[in-house]
C-alpha cells in the first residue's frame, strides 16, 4: 500500500478521536484491515449525514481495506440515545427489514461488495435471539454502570429520564463489535463522534474478553457554524434517494452552504486533491460561489452520477442567470380548474414547502422576501391564476436567494 489511508483521512479532516492513534496508523499501513461502520435502519434512505461515513468507507476500500456495513436490524428496535433528547419511536420488524434492504442497495452504489471486498451484515442475526440471562453473564459482567453514566450519550438524558431499555444500547453495540471480531476478524470500528462512548465499549469488551487488540476511531460530525447538524432543510432531511430529494435539490443544498464550510466539505465529501481543495477554499467574496458550484457538482456526481450532476448544475446556472425555467427545478403541478379559480400566494408557498406554515409565509411576503416571475410580491392575499403563467406555462416563486419552486398547470 502506498499512502497510508490514516494520513489521507487525517489530511482531509475526517479524524476526530482515536483509541490508539499510533497503533491504528501502523496497522493500516502494514496489513489489510477489516473494519466496520453501523447503520441503524431508521428510514428507507441514507441521508447527507451518513454520506461522510460512506466517503470514509470508500477511502478505506480504495486503500485495500475491507469494510463491513453493519445494518442495525436488531439495534434499530432499541434506538441509540446518543445525541437525542427523546426516546426513538418504536418501529416494526417489517419496516426495519425493509429499510435495511434499501440501505444495502444504496451502499452498493459506493462500496464494492464483490469477491469478499466488503461484507454486509445485519445484527438482527445475533441480537434478536439472545438469551437475556446468558447475555448478562457473558457481556454485562464487563460493564461498569458508574463508568457508563459518565458517557455523554447518557449524561444528557439523565435529567429528562433515561430508560433501562436505551441503557442497554451500549452493550448491544459493543456486542456487535465483539461478534464481528469473532466472525470476520474485524479489528476496527469507525463512526461519527457521537458514537465515541459506544465504540470504546466495544474496544474494551474485545480486549477484556479475548485478550486481543481492537481499535476505535471517530469522524467529525458535519455541522453549521452554529453547531447544528448539516443535512437538514425546511423540508426535513437531505436524502441520498433521488425520489426523496431530487438531484437538483441535492445540488442546491450544497451550492448554498455557508462560505466558511466550503473548504471543510470539499475535503470531506469529494475526492478532489487537497491542493485543489485548499485553492478553492481560499477564494473570497463572489469567487467563493465558484467553489460552491464545484463542491455541489462533485458531491452530486458521486451520489447521483455525472449526468444528473450536469443537469442540476445547468438548471441552477439558468436560474441564477435569468430566472429561466428548467425541467430539473422542483415543480408542483395544479389542476387547471384550481388555477383558473386562483390560488393565494400563502397557499402556494406552504404547498411547495417554501414555508413551513402560513404565518411564516405571510411574514416572508410582508418582509419583501418573495418574488413571483421576478416581481416582488408584498400582498400576502394576492391570488395567482392561469393568466399569470409565463410563456413557458410556469410560475416561478423565489424565496430569498436560495429557495425556488415552479408552479405548472395540468
Amino acid at each position: 500500500m502506498s499512502t497510508n489511508v490514516y494520513d489521507i483521512l487525517l489530511e482531509r479532516g475526517f479524524i476526530e478521536q482515536t483509541t490508539h492513534e499510533a497503533e491504528i496508523r501502523e496497522l493500516l499501513g502494514k496489513e489489510k484491515v477489516t473494519f466496520y461502520i453501523g447503520f441503524d435502519a431508521t428510514a428507507d434512505s441514507l441521508t447527507a449525514g451518513h454520506f461522510l461515513t460512506v466517503m470514509a468507507m470508500m477511502h478505506m476500500q480504495r486503500a485495500g481495506h475491507r469494510p463491513i456495513a453493519l445494518l442495525g436490524g436488531g439495534t434499530t428496535m432499541i434506538g441509540d440515545p446518543s445525541g437525542k433528547s427523546d426516546m426513538r419511536s418504536m418501529m416494526t420488524r417489517e419496516t426495519i427489514d425493509y429499510n435495511a434492504k434499501r440501505f444495502h442497495e444504496q451502499l452498493s452504489k459506493f462500496i464494492s461488495f464483490d469477491d469478499d471486498n466488503a461484507i454486509v451484515a445485519n445484527n438482527a442475526d445475533w441480537l434478536l435471539d439472545l438469551n437475556y440471562v446468558e447475555f448478562l453473564r457473558e457481556i454485562g459482567v464487563h460493564f461498569s454502570v458508574n463508568k457508563m453514566l459518565t458517557a455523554d450519550c447518557y449524561k444528557q438524558r439523565m435529567e429528562k429520564g433515561l430508560t433501562f431499555f436505551e441503557f442497554n444500547y451500549m452493550l448491544m453495540q459493543s456486542y456487535d463489535f465483539w461478534k464481528l471480531n469473532k466472525l470476520y476478524d474485524c479489528k476496527l470500528e469507525l463512526g461519527g463522534n457521537d458514537q465515541w462512548s459506544n465504540i470504546i465499549g466495544g474496544v474494551e469488551l474485545i480486549r477484556r474478553k479475548e485478550q486481543k487488540p481492537a481499535y476505535g476511531l471517530t469522524f467529525k460530525l458535519l455541522t453549521t457554524s452554529e453547531g447544528i447538524k448539516m443535512g437538514k432543510t425546511m423540508k426535513g432531511a437531505v436524502w441520498l434517494d433521488p425520489e426523496k430529494t431530487s438531484p437538483y435539490e441535492f445540488y442546491q443544498y450544497w451550492r448554498n452552504i455557508e462560505d466558511v464550510k466550503v473548504e471543510e466539505c470539499l475535503g470531506l465529501l469529494t475526492f478532489l486533491p487537497m491542493d485543489e481543495v485548499r485553492r478553492l477554499g481560499a477564494l473570497q467574496d463572489a469567487e467563493i460561489n465558484h467553489a460552491k458550484e464545484v463542491l455541489a457538482f462533485e458531491i452530486t456526481k458521486i451520489v447521483h452520477g455525472e449526468e444528473e450532476a450536469i443537469k442540476a448544475q445547468e438548471a441552477s446556472k439558468a436560474l441564477f442567470a435569468n430566472g429561466a425555467k428548467s425541467a430539473d427545478i422542483p415543480t408542483t403541478v395544479y389542476k387547471k380548474e384550481q388555477l383558473s379559480e386562483g390560488i393565494d400566494l400563502i397557499t402556494l408557498m406552504v404547498d411547495t414547502k417554501l414555508a413551513p406554515t402560513r404565518s411564516e409565509a405571510r411574514r416572508l411576503i410582508q418582509q419583501g422576501g418573495v418574488t413571483v416571475n421576478d416581481i416582488k410580491i408584498t400582498e400576502f392575499d394576492r391570488k395567482f391564476t392561469l393568466d399569470d403563467l409565463d410563456s413557458d406555462g410556469a410560475l416561478l416563486i423565489k424565496k430569498g436567494k436560495k429557495g425556488y419552486h415552479q408552479i405548472k398547470a395540468d
